[in-house]
């Protein structure tokens, strides 16, 4: 007779007890937006570069230059673009929608761009730092024109499905499913 009585009250207890275990269980997965940017992997690229002006029929002699170049290319996931929209949980089971990967830092230090060789003949000048920046800034746009090649935004998404795969487990989801955006990714 109690139980009949009170199975309202007890089922409305139950069912509030469910949702704030699945309300709390969203906000641990919503954490991950903190993180803001993941990084997932770093690549160190070098590019040689080199130049020559022995073409130009008004200058005699010749003048060469070799340099390399040395980049760390930084990939990840911005996970502050995750929404609640998302997640999808189920008991024990979770289905997560990530951002595509994406470039995060594409650094070239100064003294990571190093002259190899230079051949300048006796009529003709040395190249001038500006000649030696534009051939860096050439360097630096062929590195990011690799970057598809390289494959680094793909080995990034592959890293954070797996940390994201153990972060998950950690908070206990058994089955974990977890896809990336339907939007092309993009390199910046």
């Amino acid at each position: 007779m109690f139980f009949k009585k009170y199975r309202p009250v007890l089922l409305l207890v139950i069912f509030c007890t469910a949702c704030n275990k699945k309300e709390n269980q969203l906000q641990q997965v919503m954490a991950l937006q903190q993180m803001n940017d993941l990084a997932t992997v770093e690549y160190v690229v070098t590019k040689i570069i080199k130049a020559n002006d022995n073409k130009t029929w008004y200058k005699i002699g010749d003048r060469k230059i070799l340099m390399s170049c040395k980049a760390t290319l930084t990939a990840g996931i911005d996970l502050s673009k995750i929404t609640s929209n998302q997640v999808n949980i189920e008991g024990k089971n979770i289905t997560l929608t990530l951002p595509h990967s994406k470039m995060i830092a594409v650094n070239i230090k100064p003294e990571d761009i190093v002259e190899e060789y230079e051949q300048v003949d006796v009529l003709r000048q040395t190249f001038t730092g500006e000649e030696r920046n534009a051939l860096a800034i050439q360097a630096e746009n062929q590195i990011n024109a690799s970057i598809a090649e390289l494959g680094i935004l793909q080995t990034a998404e592959t890293n954070a499905a797996l940390f994201v795969n153990n972060f998950l487990h950690r908070l206990g989801f058994e089955k974990i499913i977890i896809h990336f955006d339907t939007i092309t990714p993009t390199k910046n």
